[in-house]
């Protein structure tokens, strides 16, 4: 079992940056494939970025590519999403995920991924 907490969420002004952190507990986090994904009102979830176990592939949305940096410290079992020049559309709750089966193809699906965290919000003000 892993278990996931995410933190860093908050209100942001357009423009502005967030840098989201994702502990994890229970399992050594460097066998696990891990990303972000994000949720707004009445959407449904979606990928936003993913990095591989050793931190040496990543995967991006095109709506984030450029603005937003995901990278992870396996000795801190601690995953980040540094996220600048936000957007308004980038609004959401925001989810970190793992999963130690996954292949890199399969990234960008959510239901690939075993575990989850509670979400953290964002909020970017126009």
């Amino acid at each position: 079992q892993v278990q996931l907490v995410e933190s860093g969420g908050g209100l942001v002004q357009a423009g502005g940056s967030l840098r989201l952190s994702c502990v994890a507990s229970g399992r050594t986090l460097s066998f696990y494939v891990m990303g972000w994904f994000r949720q707004a009102p009445g959407k449904e979830r979606e990928f936003v970025a993913a990095i591989s176990r050793a931190g040496g592939s990543t995967s991006y949305a095109d709506s984030v590519k450029g603005r937003f940096t995901i990278s992870r410290d396996n000795a801190k079992n601690s995953l980040f999403l540094q996220m600048n020049s936000l957007k308004p559309e980038d609004t959401a709750v925001y989810y970190c995920a793992a999963d130690r089966d996954l292949i890199w193809v399969g990234v960008m699906e959510s239901q690939k991924y075993d575990y989850w965290g509670q979400g953290t919000q964002v909020t970017v003000s126009s």
